[in-house]
This record gives structure tokens, C-alpha cells and sequence, in this order.
């Protein structure tokens, strides 16, 4: 059986240690408009492809989404990802648009967070989120659609969750 209602489908996106999952425990206590995901809770190696930008594990999440969203509630799901992971899979008809935000914060934080705040001490862990961090701030406005920015380097969790939340909203008027 097919969704029958289209809503918006929002990615929070950014690399570990920049604040996505923490501004979405903040947007969980206060959820009335959409309904949060955290991506990771499903995550198994069997989805580890990155040959094929984990195309099986976003067609389980478009899927998923688009089902929970028949109650008429858009999903907002947070986790690691990029537009091009979505917007190429036959799963896209299922929205009506689909909307990024990247948490992103600056090196100094982002090294603090993940060796003080995690005590990361994988290089390849720490080398690979400082990267995926940096694209995300230097290809935001090339990707198709682009990705919305929110840096978190000097937010407390309250205000990055408020802004957030007025982000999602200020979509939700225009669909």
C-alpha cells in the first residue's frame, strides 16, 4: 500500500560531536508540529555501503517516514547524511519536498566536544567528523537542494533546538 498524504520530510544532518543529536533531544521534549527521529537508533552494519550511499538503509528511513507521516505529521529525521542520499531514490515521490539543516560547529569546538566532551580518541573517528563537518560548511550552497546551516559553536542545546524548531515551522507555512 501506497502513503496517500505528501507532507515535507526535514534531515537534520552534521558530523559526530556537532550538536545534531543533542538539538534533536531538545526538540523531542516539545514535539507538537512534526515528529522527531533519531536515525542511529536503526543503524546495523549491514547498511554500512558506502559505494552506494547506504541506499538501503534511506530507503528504509524514506519509507518509514512516509508511513508515520499518513497520521499528518511531517518526519524530521536526524542523522549523518546528504541531499543526494535522498533525492535520487524512487522513495522521493512519497514527499512533498524534502528540507537539510547541518549542524555544524567551528574545529576548536568540534575538536573540544569529541576528545574532552566524547573522549574520542579514534583518529579516524575524529579526522573523518572534522571533514564531513568542513564539507558540509564549504558545499551547503552547491548541493541540490541546498543545505540550510546552523552553528552551533556558541549555542546553548535550548537555543539551537529553538532555532531549529522555527526553521522547521517557517517550511511548514510555505507547503
Amino acid at each position: 500500500m501506497k502513503p496517500t498524504k505528501k507532507l515535507p520530510l526535514f534531515c537534520i544532518t552534521g558530523a559526530s560531536c556537532a550538536g545534531k543529536t543533542t538539538v534533536c533531544n531538545e526538540l523531542f521534549k516539545n514535539e507538537t508540529d512534526y515528529i522527531v527521529l533519531e536515525s542511529d537508533i536503526t543503524w546495523n552494519d549491514v547498511y554500512n555501503t558506502p559505494k552506494d550511499d547506504y541506499r538501503a538503509y534511506r530507503r528504509m528511513w524514506t519509507r518509514l517516514c512516509a508511513n508515520i507521516s499518513q497520521i499528518g505529521l511531517p518526519c524530521v529525521v536526524c542523522g549523518s547524511c546528504t541531499p543526494k542520499q535522498f533525492e535520487n531514490l524512487p522513495e522521493r515521490e512519497l514527499f512533498s519536498d524534502l528540507y537539510y539543516l547541518a549542524v555544524v560547529c567551528d574545529d576548536e569546538t568540534m575538536m573540544h566536544r569529541m576528545t574532552v566532551g566524547r573522549k574520542v580518541t579514534d583518529e579516524n573517528w575524529i579526522n573523518s567528523s572534522m571533514q564531513f563537518n568542513n564539507w558540509l560548511k564549504d558545499n551547503h550552497n552547491k548541493t541540490e537542494p541546498n543545505i540550510d546551516l546552523l552553528d552551533t559553536s556558541n549555542l546553548t542545546p535550548k537555543h539551537a533546538a529553538e532555532y531549529v524548531d522555527r526553521w522547521i515551522k517557517s517550511k511548514l507555512e510555505k507547503d
